[in-house]
């Protein structure tokens, strides 16, 4: 989608875990430390600290100004990058995988009636196919950009484009 490259091998193996694009995820409009990190997921705060230092080691979390917990105890919180983006997994199985685990554990967590989806069975040419998929990567990356999420709705979006047999 867009002008993406490649991943290094140590960004494909830090993305290639459903756990750590979910925490991209989490930390995409706020800034969040390991332990609320750890609660949202409803994991051990030593296992997702384990992800977060594996996610800030390739870039994909930032480190934020420490600030003091309830009990005073020094904090710090981490923020998505925005890097994950940049990438092109197209190709990684792996990287294909943990997205899909990702949305699925997501999608899992919702309500009944939170999930709007849809599916379509499109029968084209290669070009018009091409065409599409490019439109697609287009409209995502331009809302990518127009994305606000201070105060904003915050949404996720799911796309996948495969042969239908």
């Amino acid at each position: 989608m867009g002008d993406r490259r490649r991943a290094s091998e140590a960004e494909a193996s830090a993305l290639a875990s459903g756990i750590r694009l979910r925490i991209i995820r989490l930390t995409f409009a706020e800034a969040l430390t390991n332990k609320e990190i750890a609660q949202r997921l409803d994991r051990d705060p030593a296992t997702t600290l384990h992800h977060v230092r594996k996610l800030v080691d390739t870039g994909f979390l930032a480190p934020q100004p420490p600030r003091r917990g309830n009990r005073g105890a020094k904090e710090i919180p981490y923020r998505s990058t925005g890097k994950s983006w940049e990438l092109d997994g197209t190709g990684d199985r792996a990287l294909s995988e943990a997205i899909l685990e990702a949305y699925l554990a997501e999608v899992a967590e919702l309500d009944r009636g939170e999930l709007d989806q849809s599916r379509l069975v499109i029968r084209v040419d290669a070009a018009v196919r091409r065409e599409f998929e490019h439109r697609l990567a287009g409209l995502l990356d331009e809302f990518k950009e127009r994305s606000s999420p201070e105060g904003a709705e915050q949404f996720a979006v799911y796309v996948a484009v495969y042969p239908s047999r």
